[in-house]
């Protein structure tokens, strides 16, 4: 673990720190042992709690659906290691899932304030936060969830593919993508820089110069 790595909650756009993490799958160093690759890193409040588990079935469910987008999961509580295997096998043995992602055991919450994911009134354990960072190693994406609500694993795909389409196509994505109710799977022009551009706009498929959209296919 990076000695130098300030806490508190981070910025979109920041650089990640290298970390050496225990994990379920071994140790592991963060980014490095993912380059070329998007991570949706989250935390949990703690291992054999009822909303971690139907979360982390939920992950497990999605994992390879992440995973054609480019993507890993790494999950993250602060626990130690022995008890993250044991909750795997209780959720393998009891519900009949295989959680096939690692799980960074950090028992001493290093790892958790550097990324924000302790919040006051919470004690030691961390908050549900999530973490779209892209092959650069910078963040791209951050949702923070009290421990009382848990999360719509499908939303967090949904923003990976718009921030994925938005990076490759160079556009906006409107909310609800692709299921916006007015311009349903378009996706948003950015907006002119100059009085001349503004004028071609006024002919192109939108609702003012301002407001122009297209489709992908």
């Amino acid at each position: 673990m990076n000695s130098e790595i300030r806490t508190g909650i981070p910025l979109l756009g920041e650089k990640i720190p290298t970390l050496e993490v225990q994990t379920t799958h071994g140790i592991k160093k963060i980014p490095d042992d993912y380059k070329g690759k998007w991570i949706v890193l989250f935390s949990h409040p703690a291992d054999f709690t009822p909303v971690c588990t139907t979360e982390f079935v939920a992950f497990a469910k999605r994992n390879e659906e992440f995973k054609k987008l480019n993507a890993e999961l790494i999950g993250l509580s602060i626990d130690q290691v022995f008890s993250h295997i044991k909750w795997v096998e209780w959720i393998k043995e009891k519900l009949g899932i295989e959680i096939p992602f690692p799980i960074i055991a950090d028992d001493m919450g290093e790892v958790a304030k550097s990324f924000g994911m302790v919040h006051p009134g919470k004690g030691t354990n961390t908050v549900r936060a999530v973490f779209i960072i892209d092959p650069e190693a910078r963040i791209r994406l951050m949702i923070y969830y009290p421990q009382e609500i848990g999360r719509q694993i499908d939303e967090i795909l949904r923003a990976l593919k718009a921030l994925q389409i938005s990076d490759t196509n160079k556009v906006a994505m409107p909310e609800n993508w692709p299921n916006n109710e007015l311009i349903k799977d378009k996706v948003i022009i950015p907006p002119p820089k100059d009085v001349v551009e503004a004028e071609k706009r006024k002919s192109w498929e939108g609702f003012d110069w301002w407001f122009t959209y297209k489709s992908l296919q």
